[in-house]
């Protein structure tokens, strides 16, 4: 399996591929549901995608001595949320189905 990147704009290509919906259409209703996700996010909630998977927020504990890779730096992080993601059974199954290179 190659490493590739898939962009919005590439799904964009796609579903106006197989839909003929025009294509600045599909990118408004393309960022008006990552807008409810983040918006549902911020509240607390969880999105829930049957067949694809789970987004939730979850609280990731601070640290006193957090060093910043970049800099060497130490520093003091505070507690925080981030989106966590756990993929549904149908994502699972499909994922199981690539093949995998032996080296």
């Amino acid at each position: 399996m190659s490493a590739c990147k898939v962009t919005k704009s590439d799904i964009v290509d796609k579903v106006h591929e197989s839909t003929k919906v025009e294509k600045k259409l599909i990118h408004e209703v393309f960022e008006s549901i990552v807008e409810e996700f983040k918006n549902a996010l911020k509240d607390g909630s969880t999105v829930e995608l049957r067949g694809f998977g789970t987004l939730e927020p979850r609280l990731r504990k601070g640290r006193e001595k957090a060093r910043n890779p970049k800099t060497g730096e130490i520093l003091s992080v505070e507690p925080h949320y981030v989106a966590a993601f756990r993929a549904g059974q149908e994502l699972k199954k499909a994922l199981m189905e690539i093949p995998v290179e032996k080296k």
